[in-house]
């Protein structure tokens, strides 16, 4: 077969058969195809995200994180089909879109095209079928609030949870994103962020924390006198698991931030993009492990997993690097500074289940900054880019969870954390037999 390929491709091309362009309704599928197909593996990682926190909280709080990842997923596709989309992208002015855009539905082209009407050159000439690209930024904008979940797990109400998941993801997110991906003023400074280290990412580190600092610890994790208790998280095969589907839904969520595949120089910078994700992650877990044995003694897998998870955000930022080697050392550092992030933020008594803040934030922050250094992008924009994340996301944060705390009450009672959110606000637990 090999014999045969070598003999026909130089044939092809001296015919000029390769020379060809794909027609514009050709590039409207494949480009249409990437966004669903690069949206599905996102939704996947909601999935990953389900199974790294079940793993990491105790049995007793297990179905309780469960629904509110399947929650939150539910929330933010309908806090974005209202007014998220339209608030990150629709008219944007500099600091925030319209609300226009509300109650975002296929283009009257596409209707028309399915009721018949002989349009395909008017619509192929859009590039992409807009439910193909709303669907595939709504699955990043409930990444987002994926993030807070895990760190604030074991002690925050199911509903305020749920209510908070409504402001990330038809408010906060939107906003931030509007300034970037949506054409804004940070877009217009030239800050680089290819597919979210920051936009996703840093805005939920940012939002995690707050919450983290707002609730408070678990009880019995810090003491009086400054011991710090580990808490075990239930089932680490399953957080082991989460990381793994994380990992794989990851390829869908930078390579699909192509937003193009209509072009050999298209399916060439995604190829790239999947090979600088994976090798960046690879980078990260052993960076974490070596790290780990020298500071422990031991290795910890729950920071190899974590890892992970900082190489993979690491790269997020700049994935099209045509250095794989760099991609590698980014991704290497991300994992080096996640792993000293978790224990600095115990000592200052930041109680993170899942090391969400220092997976997420810590890593994003060095991998948005990482593009001024290694990808071509403005050091201080990148820097402003950064900051002006902090900035929107920090209060507004603070604000929703001090709302939701003098109303409705944030944090669950000293009996119910000690019983397990599973029995005090859900009717089914999840390990019956250990009840």
């Amino acid at each position: 077969m090999k014999k045969i390929l070598s003999f026909l491709i130089p044939t092809l091309f001296l015919s000029g058969i390769a020379s060809a362009e794909v027609s514009a309704e050709t590039a409207f599928v494949f480009n249409t195809f990437l966004f669903i197909f690069g949206g599905i593996l996102v939704m996947f990682m909601a999935l990953g995200f389900a199974m790294l926190e079940a793993g990491f909280v105790r049995k007793k709080n297990t179905s309780a994180i469960l629904l509110k990842n399947i929650a939150l997923y539910s929330i933010a596709g309908i806090m974005f089909y209202f007014v998220g989309y339209s608030l990150m992208y629709v008219d944007v002015s500099g600091w925030i879109g319209s609300l226009g855009g509300m109650f975002y539905n296929p283009s009257s082209d596409e209707l028309a095209l399915l009721d018949g009407a002989e349009n395909v050159a008017a619509i192929a000439d859009t590039g992409y079928s807009v439910a193909s690209d709303w669907f595939f930024q709504m699955v990043f904008c409930a990444t987002a609030i994926s993030i807070v979940s895990g760190a604030c797990a074991e002690r925050i109400k199911v509903w305020p949870f749920m209510i908070f998941a409504a402001i990330m993801t038809g408010i906060i997110y939107p906003i931030y994103g509007s300034w970037t991906w949506g054409g804004g003023w940070l877009a217009e400074m030239g800050f680089s962020d290819f597919a979210g280290s920051t936009i996703v990412h840093s805005v939920g580190g940012w939002a995690a924390l707050v919450g983290c600092l707002i609730l408070g610890p678990r009880a019995g994790k810090y003491g009086k006198d400054g011991k710090i208790t580990p808490i075990a998280g239930a089932n680490m095969p399953l957080a082991a698991l989460g990381t793994f589907i994380l990992w794989f839904g990851w390829f869908g969520f930078n390579g699909g931030s192509q937003l193009a595949l209509g072009s050999a120089l298209d399916a060439v910078a995604i190829s790239i993009v999947v090979v600088n994700t994976n090798i960046a992650a690879c980078g990260g877990v052993v960076a974490a492990i070596i790290l780990s044995q020298l500071m422990y003694k031991k290795i910890d897998l729950s920071i190899a997993l974590n890892g992970a998870i900082a190489g993979l955000v690491a790269i997020t930022a700049g994935p099209d690097l045509t250095n794989h080697f760099t991609s590698m050392i980014i991704g290497a550092i991300g994992g080096i500074v996640c792993t000293i992030a978790i224990p600095m933020l115990d000592k200052m008594k930041i109680d993170d289940v899942v090391g969400a803040i220092s997976a997420h934030l810590v890593a994003g922050i060095w991998g948005t900054l990482a593009v001024g250094i290694f990808g071509g992008g403005d050091f201080i924009v990148q820097i402003i880019g950064i900051v002006a994340a902090g900035v929107l996301v920090v209060p507004l944060s603070a604000i929703g969870f001090f709302i939701l705390k003098g109303t409705i009450g944030l944090r669950v009672s000293e009996e119910t954390e000690a019983v397990g959110l599973d029995k005090a606000e859900l009717t089914t637990v999840a390990y019956p037999e250990f009840n």
